[in-house]
């Protein structure tokens, strides 16, 4: 499995699907909080992606 790993994680860009997967809430959920929720998001084109260290370092912080 490739990747680019850092110190904070992996830098793997994931959808809202996946996010909203791994969160175990709604796609509609994450597009419309993510902001509220401090995670930080990349555009990529038009669509809306995510690092995976993000919601990893997200999870830590406020669940972890």
């Amino acid at each position: 499995m490739g990747g680019a790993l850092t110190a904070g994680g992996s830098n793997r860009l994931l959808t809202p699907e996946e996010v909203a997967a791994w969160l175990k809430v709604g796609e509609i959920t994450v597009k419309n909080k993510y902001r509220a929720w401090g995670i930080k998001a990349q555009k990529v084109g038009r669509l809306l992606r995510f690092r995976e260290r993000d919601i990893a370092a997200y999870l830590e912080k406020n669940y972890g």
